[in-house]
């Protein structure tokens, strides 16, 4: 019989005093690799910001609601949670003893916020070389916005991507989900990663430097580089693309579709099939420059076309001509199908509520050698506070 694989990260340990998203997205990923996350919530405030964003809870097993709200749950599984109170010279001290075991410090105050303490990157980094220290604010560590919050929504706006977002006669658009705060996380958690990298080669550790407008404006990838290139200001399309036409939604008469012809044998392939293939052979549609510059005019004849039929029927044209398309679901159509199912893309995770378990998204990778563990369900606030602090050699 197969010995249980070991996550990547067992045997690290994270002190994350960080909260809301993006580092508990670093910090979940790193826990869902194996490393020991221990999360650090204040007490006065009842632990983690998102802990009170409802409207959507675990129940505890009596049916009043846990402290395990839906966007809590979304960053918080394979963590311990610590009650500690930062303000006080014991509640410092404790921080400081984690931190001396820890491989990892990661917190996502205002810059300087935590010099007070004695807990800010050089202090720590002082005390314990070896130790990789990550600090997200909403504009860095520098800059003239350094002392100002951030907020996804405020990352979003101000690093450009919700002057693309949205419907061209409307209003600029926020991404419907916290994109900005989720991508900070990735960032992070592989900056930590690399650090690491260098940490066990020569030693050192170092202090990460990650804002969410940094993370936000490096990936506008595309038309973040099509404006350098070009200095034309890019524009809001919709669901159209900048760089590649016909590449947008499409309404049936029954319904909403994706289309996207990627290249240019695929719109051939794509106009013979819905009996457009003098498209094809005019020289404006032929290649995909053509396209884009006349997409105005080609559009709405593509748009009469495919208005006329039935989706399904749309679909299997498109997928007989190997042209991409595909349906546009809701979230309940996603995380239900056939293909979220296969690939165990919601994970349910034993926990003390109502019906014994909590259901999670999983974490995409799929790693042969060392799987993503889900051996710890969100805490609830301080529940691991006892346990942490006897690793410390403490009884209370």
């Amino acid at each position: 019989m197969m010995a249980e694989s070991k996550g990547a990260l067992d045997g690290l340990v994270v002190l994350d005093l960080s909260r809301i998203l993006a580092g508990p997205t670093a910090t979940q990923l790193l826990g869902d690799f194996g490393a020991r996350v221990i999360k650090v919530e204040n007490p006065k405030t009842g632990g983690d910001d998102t802990r009170s964003w409802g409207p959507n809870y675990a129940l505890n097993p009596d049916g009043t609601r846990s402290d395990l709200s839906a966007y809590f749950m979304a960053a918080n599984r394979n963590k311990q949670s610590i009650a500690v109170d930062l303000s006080t010279p014991e509640g410092q001290d404790t921080i400081r003893k984690l931190a001396a075991r820890a491989d990892v410090v990661i917190e996502n105050y205002k810059p300087g916020g935590l010099k007070k303490y004695g807990l800010d990157h050089e202090t720590m980094l002082a005390a314990h070389p070896g130790l990789v220290y990550c600090s997200i604010s909403g504009y860095g560590q520098t800059g003239p916005n350094r002392s100002q919050p951030g907020y996804d929504l405020m990352a979003q706006g101000f690093g450009g991507i919700m002057s693309l977002t949205g419907d061209p006669d409307g209003a600029p658009m926020k991404v419907g989900v916290g994109i900005a705060d989720v991508m900070c996380g990735m960032y992070a958690c592989i900056g930590i990663l690399a650090a690491l990298r260098h940490r066990d080669a020569t030693g050192e550790g170092q202090h990460i430097d990650l804002a969410l407008v940094d993370a936000q404006m490096a990936w506008l990838i595309n038309e973040g580089t099509n404006f350098l290139t070009s200095g034309k200001e890019p524009v809001r399309r919709g669901n159209a693309h900048p760089n590649i036409v016909p590449y947008e939604a499409f309404e049936t008469a029954d319904g909403w579709f994706l289309l996207a012809v990627g290249n240019d044998g695929q719109f051939a392939r794509f106009c013979d099939a819905f009996g457009l293939q003098s498209l094809a052979e005019d020289d404006a549609y032929r290649t995909n420059l053509a396209r884009i510059e006349n997409r105005e005019v080609l559009i709405p004849q593509i748009a009469a076309t495919l208005a006329k039929l039935p989706k399904a029927e749309v679909l299997r044209r498109c997928q007989d001509a190997l042209v991409p398309a595909g349906p546009i679901n809701t979230v309940k159509e996603a995380l239900t199908s056939d293909q979220a199912v296969a690939r165990e893309t919601v994970r349910e995770v034993p926990a003390a509520v109502k019906g014994g378990h909590v259901k999670l998204l999983a974490n995409p990778l799929k790693l042969s050698r060392t799987p993503v563990r889900y051996d710890l369900a969100p805490p609830r606030f301080g529940q691991d506070s006892d346990a942490v602090l006897k690793m410390l050699g403490e009884d209370d």
